[in-house]
């Protein structure tokens, strides 16, 4: 790029826009722990003004680099522009709390559960699995009610914190209720919908194909390839001014115009960041709705939530379906608890039950791959990932250790917000996956 400046922005934007394929550019071989990473800890932005050396900028890349973004989480739109998901001028509908002294007590069992993580033969407790996990907010539902909430670092109960690829879980979420509510045919070809794709390898994709990841179109998230297309996806999506000479597509959409093909539609699960943007774009052209007045209608304004969210946007404004969402840890806990209740909350039904079953059932496990070790024999439908454990248990998930996690049988709902050193589940999953499950048994035998 002929701008340094603007190759800063981009390289930033494309760490906040597809870190939830499972790059490692940001590993350390030996990170600060949890506790001295701690953005209090380490002074950020304190100070009138701070001191340079803690002070975190746009358009330098840095804000999306450990330890940096252990505060940059809650403050991502200080960095790039956004727009809101709004929750309307009512009163929230506050959530059902145990008795305080129960609540209480339970902090107390809860932290002490144990469980043993994945390839590993020493227990570890739960509190522990926190730390371990760099974790910013914790919130834990049982039968309707919270039962255990706790924040760290950059978190507190008022704040909001950057959910990365959760945000396609709610993209796939309204795409699916417009699919059951029969406004959205899952079967026709994307061009069909978008005839603005043309060319673009996405054309000939059904949209169910583009909903479950398994689209043939050329994507690679390669950060160490300065040619590889995370790199011109993200110029593309750059909301700062293109450089004098840049000829590239402008805008996600552009982009998504000039993909290429790569395998076949169909065959296979591929985990591409693209997906949930082509996504976007059809529920937003089919319902005539940006995704985030969407999710405003059909979610956050009859949920009763507490917090008004914001997603980010690029350059004409369109907002990043695939992980631009910055929101309240008991607003997302509302929306794992809607997943459960099957479509309702507080006494209203907000979408048809038949979108949860559908979602919790899961996809087609053969085309799920061997790809995601540390997950299990799962699979992915609807921008949602499926355990297929005996729980039935499925997460929206993101980068850095992002989870709503839905446990049907223990009627559990999980939600945590983390800002781990590392752009990769496969860290962290050995240790959350069997947490969670020691959680929900512990909860079950209450």
């Amino acid at each position: 790029m002929s701008s340094s400046i603007t190759r800063r922005a981009a390289s930033a934007l494309a760490l906040a826009v597809t870190l939830a394929s499972g790059s490692t550019a940001l590993a350390q071989t030996a990170p600060l722990s949890a506790e001295d990473s701690d953005p209090n800890v380490m002074g950020w932005m304190q100070g009138f003004p701070p001191p340079p050396d803690r002070m975190i900028t746009q358009p330098d890349s840095v804000y999306f680099s450990f330890p940096r973004l252990r505060w940059s989480f809650c403050h991502l739109r200080e960095f790039l522009p956004t727009e809101e998901i709004s929750r309307g001028l009512g009163a929230p509908i506050p959530l059902d709390y145990v008795a305080p002294a129960e609540f209480a007590d339970l902090r107390q069992q809860i932290d002490a559960v144990t469980f043993t993580p994945q390839n590993s033969d020493e227990a570890m407790t739960w509190e522990e699995s926190l730390f371990a996990n760099y974790t910013d907010g914790m919130l834990i539902l049982h039968r309707g009610q919270v039962v255990y909430e706790r924040y760290f670092g950059c978190l507190e109960e008022d704040g909001k914190h950057a959910i990365m690829s959760m945000t396609k879980s709610f993209t796939g979420l309204l795409a699916e209720i417009m699919v059951v509510e029969g406004t959205l045919d899952d079967t026709a070809l994307v061009r069909d919908v978008i005839p603005e794709i043309g060319d673009s390898a996405f054309a000939t994709a059904t949209v169910r194909q583009v909903m479950d990841m398994t689209t043939g179109v050329k994507y690679s998230e390669d950060y160490s390839d300065p040619n590889a297309d995370i790199w011109l996806y993200s110029r593309a999506a750059s909301p700062l001014p293109k450089p004098e000479g840049y000829d590239g597509p402008d805008g996600y959409w552009e982009y998504l115009q000039q993909v290429a093909p790569e395998g076949t539609h169909g065959d296979t699960f591929h985990y591409k960041t693209i997906n949930s943007d082509m996504l976007g774009w059809i529920i937003s052209r089919v319902s005539g709705k940006a995704v985030t007045e969407l999710a405003s209608d059909r979610l956050w304004r009859p949920m009763g939530v507490e917090q008004a969210a914001y997603q980010t946007v690029d350059g004409k404004g369109v907002p990043f379906a695939g992980g631009g969402i910055t929101a309240g840890l008991r607003d997302l806990g509302r929306l794992g608890q809607l997943m459960l209740n099957e479509g309702e909350l507080n006494g209203t039904r907000l979408f048809p039950a038949e979108v949860a079953r559908n979602i919790a059932a899961g996809g087609d496990r053969s085309k799920f791959g061997d790809g995601f070790p540390t997950f299990g024999a799962g699979s992915y439908t609807s921008q949602w990932w499926v355990t297929h454990n005996d729980h039935g248990a499925y997460a929206a998930r993101g980068v850095h250790g992002q989870t709503i996690y839905v446990d049907p049988t223990a009627e559990m709902v999980l939600v945590r917000l983390a800002s781990y050193p590392r752009a990769q589940n496969g860290f962290i999953d050995p240790t959350s996956l069997p947490a969670y499950q020691a959680v929900a048994e512990f909860l079950m035998a209450r």
